[in-house]
């Protein structure tokens, strides 16, 4: 049957919100007993550059997401219990995201940096199987998507998620060794994610 997505986005929206407020939780204003100076406020700042780093890079994660998922819903005019259920999936990896960001501003100024950054990459690997998910039902069983979009298109986006899967587990072994240089890595792949979400209007 065909009918509106829109209870779907809405609350798919919903979610979104929820995990990014939850980012910012992890952010705490320097302890008024330990602070006996101005310089002193700036120095527990500047100890909190994890913290800040991370935040960026999972809202820079979450709101691409959004991005992605609100302009793919703009291809369906159908739904299915499949395609709920991916959905719903989907989510569940995108409200994980704030615990991985919490651990590794915790860890990412440490000597024990290295597993909170694995963990972090492996979150990531959650998050795109999310997405694997997500297009997988969009033509399975039956195609959801309005007529005037080719499924080919949609195919070549599905591919660009399977191919993100190997990326980010390939990342996931390098931060084994090189934990930094895998996250500043994660972050340029992120910002190529901004193109190919932004690239979906010219079909919309």
């Amino acid at each position: 049957m065909t009918r509106s997505n829109e209870r779907l986005e809405m609350f798919s929206d919903g979610v979104f919100a929820i995990a990014v407020t939850l980012l910012i939780l992890d952010l705490k204003v320097p302890v008024l007993e330990s602070v006996h100076s101005n310089k002193d406020v700036w120095q527990d700042l500047g100890r909190k550059w994890p913290a800040f780093f991370a935040l960026a890079l999972s809202f820079l994660i979450i709101f691409i997401s959004w991005i992605g998922h609100h302009n793919l819903l703009l291809l369906l005019d159908k739904t299915s219990p499949r395609f709920q259920f991916a959905n719903g999936f989907f989510l569940l990896t995108v409200i994980f995201i704030p615990y991985p960001t919490a651990f590794m501003a915790e860890y990412l100024n440490t000597p024990y940096a290295q597993p909170a950054i694995v963990f972090y990459c492996l979150s990531s690997i959650f998050h795109n199987v999310g997405w694997i998910v997500l297009h997988r039902y969009i033509l399975k069983p039956k195609s959801l998507l309005k007529d005037s979009v080719d499924p080919a298109y949609v195919k070549q986006i599905a591919k660009g998620s399977n191919y993100g899967f190997f990326i980010y587990l390939a990342l996931a072994i390098m931060a084994w060794w090189l934990p930094y240089i895998a996250i500043m890595l994660s972050v340029l792949i992120w910002i190529y994610w901004i193109y190919l979400s932004v690239s979906i209007k010219k079909f919309l």
